[in-house]
């Protein structure tokens, strides 16, 4: 039997498992596993400025391309815990990534060790397993387990704390004979699909909510034949924003309180049957539940069995796979019409379709300084729909959802239930490690893009060119706005008068000299006329010299983005609404008053 070290047969698992990109910053307690890397050979490794931003690089690379797993790795005690956000952020989206982390050695865990951190207890909460390994002849098991639990069931991250010691420990291992552990995932039977299609064949105005389970599942294909041949529309939630193209007959527009469209919420309040496939009910999605399930019967398919009626109770549930469920809804559905028994969903299709034209949010204003929506209108003519978007959290996350357009799956990338701060720069570049060809343009606010800036380096040092489009007000502008029910408006500005940049006023930092520090290229605009120009320039930059390159819009200091503080019914408009064609020149239909 061959002897290794345990640190080489954990990157021997790795490379077995698929892996072959890895994130993370070395340290005196994971330099044994660092050295075994670098002896193997065949993962490239990304050097990260950040400890987090290594664990948003990871879910970023996760995110881009169907059975990715992301690896992020780090020393011990602060290491671990700089990663815990990112773990938070995967296991909120159902994201599988790996985070391996150094440790003292055994015998001194427990003696306040420097550096010496319960990591295990500490990311329990966030993961689906958390290990530190104290047998170096576990390592190979405990590998091959949280692959199988990454990829089983609903979709999370694993970390696994290797004590140096454990890592220098030789033990007998063949990797030659290693197979990776089959996947569990529940899977729907026929009866189940039949009766769901049952309930839903009853109903006059049914709509499929389509959750992100579904690209999770590589099932955007089957959903979008489902649809096709049901002819019901679909509301694809933020996490599954792409599943269908925006400009499809079928996509009745997203719903919700903050990243919504005025139609989806007028389709939904409209329907009377919801299917949801691979979605959580998030509240930010329904709102006031009152409101949202009221008249309207639910049919919940989540891979995740205790997902069923967490949130509200649906008529019928399926525990299954996304992808399971479709085949066998496709393979009914195709069976009911042969028979000539599924209802003709026509008009009703159609009438979504003149709320999609009719019900649009003006984008088009000459402001000096601009107005943010002005912003995404000229993102939607500038990138095209090849085009990967990542973004956060913030109001420029919110008015990017509601106005710039998506048509593929893993074409809007987003942090959904955790929503850290910081998370842009790093994942976009986890997305452009992992899929190089694809323009990457990446969406942040100031607040967020400060958080994290120090990434961009990164970017500059392994030559990791995107699009980086920050919009500035100086202002934590989400915040702000929701301090508006409690008449604030309370350290939430961010503006004051560099010294240093006295034509910034007093938009205080200067991102484009820092960006440029750190070995990118930034342009800044204040003309809403000129940002395509600075858009086709940005392109042009990127290519050339192989960096991300920052292109920052100058806002007006404060405008309120269309939301909602309780129900779907009730979305407040902050500026006036489209009442003519060249208001939304960019929307996905003519507008028709």
């Amino acid at each position: 039997m061959p002897r290794m070290t345990a640190a080489r047969a954990a990157v021997e698992i790795l490379k077995r498992e698929g892996v072959t990109h890895a994130f993370g910053v070395p340290g005196a307690a994971i330099n044994p596993f660092y050295a075994a890397l670098k002896g193997v050979g065949g993962i490239d490794h990304t050097l990260a400025r950040h400890v987090e931003g290594a664990s948003h690089m990871a879910e970023g690379y996760t995110r881009t391309h169907p059975g990715n797993i992301g690896v992020c790795i780090g020393t011990s005690g602060p290491a671990g815990t700089d990663m815990i956000t990112g773990l938070y952020s995967a296991i909120g989206d159902s994201i599988p990534i790996l985070c391996i982390t150094g440790q003292a050695p055994t015998a001194v865990i427990q003696k306040e060790d420097f550096q010496a951190v319960d990591i295990a207890a500490i990311a329990t909460p966030v993961t689906k397993a958390a290990t530190t390994v104290m047998e170096a002849a576990q390592v190979p098991g405990v590998l091959q387990q949280a692959f199988h639990l990454m990829r089983s069931g609903r979709p999370g991250p694993v970390l696994i704390d290797l004590p140096i010691d454990v890592q220098l420990t030789e033990i007998e291992f063949d990797p030659e004979t290693y197979e990776p552990l089959p996947a569990f995932k529940p899977t729907a039977t026929r009866a189940q699909v039949e009766k769901a299609l049952g309930l839903l064949n009853e109903s006059e105005r049914p709509l499929i909510v389509a959750g992100g389970g579904i690209i999770n599942a590589d099932a955007s294909e089957l959903l979008v034949e489902f649809a096709e041949l049901t002819g019901i529309p679909v509301v694809p939630t933020l996490m599954g924003w792409g599943i269908l193209a925006d400009d499809h007959e079928l996509n009745a527009g997203m719903v919700g309180l903050q990243t919504s469209h005025r139609y989806g919420n007028a389709n939904f309040l409209e329907s009377d049957f919801v299917l949801g496939i691979g979605n959580r009910w998030a509240n930010r999605h329904t709102g006031k539940l009152d409101v949202y399930t009221q008249g309207r019967k639910f049919v919940h398919v989540d891979i995740e069995p205790t997902q069923i009626g967490k949130i509200f109770a649906p008529d019928y549930g399926i525990a299954s796979d996304a992808k399971a469920a479709l085949q066998l809804f496709v393979e009914v559905a195709r069976e009911h019409k042969a028979a000539g028994r599924l209802p003709d969903r026509t008009d009703w299709a159609a009438s979504t379709q003149v709320r999609k034209a009719r019900l649009q949010r003006r984008t088009h204003f000459d402001d000096i300084p601009m107005k943010p929506q002005r912003v995404y209108e000229e993102m939607n003519k500038a990138f095209g729909p090849e085009t990967r978007y990542v973004s956060t959290i913030g109001l420029s996350q919110i008015a990017g959802a509601q106005m710039l357009h998506v048509y593929k799956p893993r074409h809007w990338i987003n942090c959904g239930q955790a929503g850290p701060l910081g998370w842009t720069i790093p994942a976009a570049l986890g997305v452009a490690t992992a899929d190089p060809e694809t323009p990457v343009v990446a969406l942040s606010g100031d607040y967020d893009f400060q958080f994290m800036l120090e990434e961009l380096a990164v970017g500059a040092q392994h030559k990791i060119p995107y699009v980086h489009v920050l919009v500035n007000n100086a202002y934590l502008g989400l915040i702000r706005q929701a301090q508006r029910n409690l008449d604030l408006n309370f350290q939430v500005n961010l503006e004051f008068e560099n010294i240093n940049a006295p034509e910034l006023g007093v938009y205080g930092v200067d991102h484009v000299k820092v960006a440029e520090g750190l070995g990118c290229k930034a342009l800044r605009v204040t003309d809403p006329s000129e940002l395509g120009a600075a858009f086709e320039e940005a392109k042009k930059l990127a290519a050339e010299h192989r960096v991300p390159v920052v292109v920052e819009a100058i806002l007006e200091r404060i405008t309120n983005i269309s939301m909602s503080g309780s129900d779907i019914a009730s979305v407040q408009e902050w500026e006036d609404i489209a009442t003519e064609p060249d208001h939304a020149p960019t929307a996905i239909k003519p507008l028709k008053v």
